[in-house]
C-alpha cells in the first residue's frame, strides 16, 4: 500500500517517528503541501493522512485510487466528507488522543486571566519588587475561581474533562449541548446558550465547526454575556467572529479572552484581535503536548490497521 502523509511536521516535528506507519506500506511523508500540490505528491496513493491540508471534490475526483483519508485530528472540515463517501473513501479522524492535554490547556488560559503570572513575574525583572513599597504588589485585579461559574460549549469529552477540572476548583458548572449530557459531575447542570451566556464568570467553546456553529460567538451573543465574564476558545477559531470579540474587548462589553485558535491561521496581521485589551493569543498549542502528539500517532495506525483488516473504526462518512 502506498501512503502519504501531506502535512504531518506539527504531529511528528522529529521527536516521536513513522515506524509504525512505515509497518504498514510504502510512506512518504511531507512537513507541508501547498493547495497546488496536494494532486501531485497523493497521486497513486490507495492511503493518504491530512491535518490542515483541504481535501475537497477537485482533489478527489483527480485521485482514482485513493481509498482511504485519515484526518490526523479530531476536527474534519478540512476534507468534502459527504463527495468522499460517494466515491467510496472512507474518511477517519481521531476523537480522543487530546482530551486530556486540551482540558489542561484551558485552565492554563483561565489562571492567567486570573493571575497575570507572566506579566507579574516580567515587572518582578524589570526592578518593580525591588523599588515596591510594600512586601507584596499586584497591578491586575486577581480573581479566585472557587464558587465561580463555568459555562461549557460543547459537552463532548474534552467539555466535560473541562468541567471535571473547574469542579474540583470548586467551580459551579453550567453546560450547553444540542444532545441531552450524561455525567457524574455533581455541580454540573445542563441549561439553554442564552442562560449559560448570561449566568457565566467564564465560557469555554468545546464545539466542532459545523454551518450551524460557525460565528456562534456574536453580537447578538455577546450581549447576553455579563461585562465581567472571560471568554476561552481552544476549539475552532471560526466559532467567534473576530469583529465582535474585538469590540465586546474593547468597550468593556467582556473582561477579557484567552484564545488558542483563530478564524485563519496562522492570523493576518489585520486581524483585529491582535490589538484587542487583555486578549491572550496562543499559536494552537492546546493540543501539542508529546503525550497527546504520541497517542494521535498510534490511532491513526490503528485507524489505517483496522481499515485494511476490513474493520473501519472512527469512520466520520458512513
Amino acid at each position: 500500500m502506498k501512503i502519504v502523509v501531506l502535512d504531518g511536521y506539527t504531529l511528528n516535528p522529529g521527536d516521536i517517528g513513522w515506524d509504525e506507519l512505515q509497518a504498514l506500506g510504502e510512506v512518504t511523508v511531507y512537513d507541508r503541501t501547498s493547495p497546488a500540490d496536494v494532486v501531485k505528491r497523493a497521486l497513486g496513493a490507495q492511503a493518504i493522512y491530512t491535518n490542515k491540508t483541504c481535501i475537497g471534490a477537485r482533489e478527489l475526483d483527480a485521485l482514482p485510487g485513493l481509498e482511504f483519508i485519515g484526518v490526523l485530528a479530531t476536527g474534519y472540515n478540512v476534507v468534502d466528507v459527504s463527495y468522499a463517501a460517494q466515491k467510496g473513501i472512507t474518511v477517519c479522524n481521531i476523537p480522543t488522543y487530546g482530551t486530556a492535554s486540551v482540558a489542561q490547556f484551558v485552565f492554563a488560559l483561565i489562571l492567567e486571566l486570573c493571575h497575570h503570572v507572566q506579566y507579574h513575574s516580567d515587572r518582578v525583572h524589570e526592578g518593580a519588587w525591588n523599588s515596591c513599597k510594600d512586601f507584596c504588589f499586584w497591578e491586575h485585579p486577581l480573581i479566585e475561581l472557587a464558587g465561580k461559574t463555568l459555562g461549557i460549549i460543547g459537552c463532548g469529552r474534552i467539555g466535560l474533562e473541562t468541567a471535571k477540572i473547574g469542579a474540583a476548583f470548586g467551580m459551579n458548572i453550567l453546560g450547553y449541548d444540542s444532545h441531552p449530557v450524561k455525567t457524574d459531575i455533581p455541580c454540573f447542570v445542563q441549561t439553554e446558550l442564552t442562560d449559560l451566556l448570561s449566568r457565566s464568570d467564564f465560557i469555554s467553546l468545546h464545539c466542532p465547526l459545523f454551518d450551524e456553529t460557525k460565528e456562534m460567538i456574536n453580537r447578538d451573543t455577546l450581549s447576553h454575556v455579563k461585562p465581567s465574564a472571560f471568554l476561552i476558545n481552544t476549539s475552532r477559531g471560526p466559532l467567534v467572529q473576530d469583529a465582535a470579540l474585538y469590540e465586546a474587548l474593547t468597550s468593556g462589553r467582556l473582561a477579557g479572552a484567552a484564545l488558542d485558535v483563530l478564524s485563519s491561521e496562522p492570523p493576518s496581521v489585520e486581524n483585529p484581535l491582535l490589538s484587542a485589551p487583555n486578549c491572550i493569543i496562543t499559536p494552537h498549542i492546546a493540543w501539542g503536548t508529546k503525550e497527546a502528539r504520541m497517542r494521535l500517532m498510534k490511532m491513526a495506525v490503528e485507524n489505517l490497521s483496522a481499515y485494511i483488516a476490513g474493520t473501519p473504526q472512527n469512520v466520520v462518512n458512513k
